[in-house]
């Protein structure tokens, strides 16, 4: 009898083991499967914050190359009226240039 309780006790530590060896085999799927949730949550949050700071730069840069584009037509319009500035000047003076010239061209020294 001693030895028929003994081969149970036996047969009961094996199948506490394996139901052991179960609950871990089960809680081990379960946290793998967690982080892989967790993974993929974070990797779909950091997409999204990508995608919204992206859009942010692209809007600043809208922004900023629409102000670039008044800066340049402004630029045109000074350099325009600079170059319009220097030909008055240079005509205002040509003459007297001209006749500078000739004088020191034409003027004969020993």
């Amino acid at each position: 009898m001693e030895s028929s309780r003994g081969q149970g006790g036996i047969q009961q530590l094996l199948a506490a083991e394996q139901e052991a060896q179960h609950i871990v085999n089960t809680a081990r799927n379960a946290k793998m499967a967690r982080l892989k949730q967790a993974k993929e949550e974070a990797e779909k949050e950091i997409a999204e914050y990508r995608a919204q700071v992206e859009k942010e730069f692209q809007r600043k840069l809208a922004e900023s190359s629409g102000d670039s584009g008044a800066n340049v037509k402004r630029l045109e319009k000074e350099t325009e009226a600079k170059i319009d500035h220097l030909k008055n000047e240079a005509a205002r003076i040509s003459d007297d240039v001209v006749q500078m010239l000739l004088k020191h061209v034409t003027t004969v020294k020993n």
